[in-house]
């Protein structure tokens, strides 16, 4: 038996040179010392490939459709064998990963690993950390919930404030004009398709690269990083290392397995996140909160001023990316043993207190902007006298639909849309029903919210938003 193993094993080697390949990489030396600091990157590694087989699961069940996707998600939920427990693994696994990949970084970053030669490794590897970062909130988008829906309105809201791009790329990221079946299939390709398939490459450069400059020695006190001196002083300790395999192998396998067993056993008991109710685009009393990872974003735009918001938004993330990639530039050279850099552990400790206290306020911080900010602001006296008995029905529903969230009536209301004091000037009967049933711009549609009778009773009231001497739209228009 072992001979004719032996025979098929020689026959496929022959054929794709696996030993050739393989082999290298396995005994390829390493530094004496490494042990345990070192199986974070491994076991995030491990953390994606289970996501990979989980999302292949989930996909065979999951209708990317607006108008099926929660639909299928309770069925995954509470009707497939084992969908529920997919779906928490599936979860699970993204949140040790994002875990991992830090303290990778963080040990990394500590132990000066992003020191010459390797300032290449830690930019792909940085690159990695954003894309898995949108690997989470695109899945997150994915339970289309009410969360879901609502936290996608307000990162397009976010991103709506770039300077002059802004509405351009709102309508590339919502694939239209308003979230609706366009901006789920649009997320979906982004986290099946466009986005794994980043990492995977860049996930295969971040190996080579550790393959060429190879793993880096524990740091020395006083042993100085120099371009001139590094490549004969890292050749001198390879010779008393020991190669990749068996027993950094053994040590990464050993903790991946571990983790594996945490996030299954964590997903057994909790179960899988989600989904809450369906997206419901008339319920602007929503509070959606992000997951965890993304809470202190959530945190600290919740409890700093108006004024800074857009401050945080759009400059707050480029300043923190800027910093990580400029590091190993800044300080590629020198010490590396964390003894002797306390500015570097100091930065560590700061940054990880920060992130954990926006993290605790962002479960306890109020919602904001206030959604209901101006529902309960009655309409003008002087904009409902006259009305017939349709109209003031109509105006009755513009107020319980809370439309002055979003649209502002005689100059107090929200400035999301557009002011609607004159609304009968601009759009006649036919494109008001068509607007309030069929949407358009940035306003959903409200077909599946609204009685026919409300709708008829809404538009009437509309119609009368002009001013008093206007001539009727449908004498303009000819019509």
């Amino acid at each position: 038996m072992k001979r004719i193993v032996k025979n098929i094993a020689d026959w496929i080697d022959s054929r794709l040179g696996v030993r050739d390949v393989v082999l290298p990489m396995l005994l390829h030396p390493t530094p004496s010392g490494s042990r345990w600091w070192y199986v974070f990157g491994s076991s995030a590694l491990t953390m994606l490939l289970l996501q990979i087989v989980t999302g292949i699961c989930l996909a065979l069940v999951y209708v990317p459709s607006a108008g099926e996707a929660w639909n299928s998600l309770d069925y995954l939920t509470y009707e497939q064998p084992l969908g529920w427990l997919i779906r928490a693994i599936h979860n699970n696994a993204a949140t040790a990963m994002i875990v991992l990949m830090v303290a990778h970084m963080i040990q990394v970053f500590l132990m000066g690993s992003f020191k010459f030669p390797r300032e290449m490794t830690w930019l792909i590897g940085v690159a990695l950390f954003v894309l898995t970062l949108g690997m989470a909130f695109t899945g997150q988008v994915l339970r289309w919930d009410q969360d879901a829906y609502w936290g996608l309105g307000v990162g397009a809201a976010m991103l709506g404030r770039v300077p002059y791009i802004g509405p351009s790329l709102v309508r590339m990221m919502l694939g239209g004009p308003i979230i609706g079946a366009d901006t789920l299939s649009r997320f979906f390709a982004l986290h099946v398709f466009v986005i794994p398939g980043l990492l995977l490459v860049s996930l295969g450069i971040h190996l080579w690269l550790v393959l060429r400059h190879g793993v880096s020695e524990p740091p020395v006190a006083g042993r100085l990083v120099s371009p001139v001196t590094y490549g004969a002083t890292y050749k001198e300790i390879l010779k008393r290392g020991e190669g990749f395999f068996p027993a950094a192998v053994m040590r990464d396998l050993i903790f991946s397995s571990l983790a594996v067993i945490v996030v299954v056993t964590i997903s057994a008991i909790l179960g899988p996140k989600g989904p809450s109710l369906e997206p419901d685009p008339a319920i602007v009393a929503a509070e959606p909160r992000p997951d965890w990872y993304f809470l202190s974003a959530f945190a600290l735009l919740a409890l700093s001023p108006p004024s800074m918001e857009t401050a945080i938004i759009l400059i707050l993330p480029v300043v923190l990316l800027a910093i990580l990639v400029l590091v190993p530039f800044v300080a590629g050279k020198g010490e590396r043993s964390p003894r002797r850099r306390p500015v570097a552990v100091l930065a560590v400790l700061i940054a990880l207190a920060t992130y954990g206290v926006l993290t605790w306020l962002g479960h306890t911080a109020p919602w904001s902007p206030d959604m209901q900010a101006w529902s309960g602001t009655p309409v003008r006296p002087h904009m409902v006298q006259r009305l017939s008995p349709l109209e003031m029905q109509g105006a009755v529903v513009f107020q319980n639909k809370t439309c002055r969230n979003c649209h502002a009536l005689d100059g107090e209301g929200g400035q999301r849309g557009p002011d609607l004091t004159y609304v009968a000037t601009t759009l006649n009967r036919d494109e008001l029903i068509r607007q309030v049933i069929q949407g358009g711009g940035n306003m959903p549609a409200f077909a599946q919210h609204l009685t026919p009778a409300e709708v008829a009773a809404l538009v009437a009231f509309l119609e009368r938003l002009k001013p008093d001497d206007a001539v009727p739209l449908r004498k303009q228009s000819g019509s």
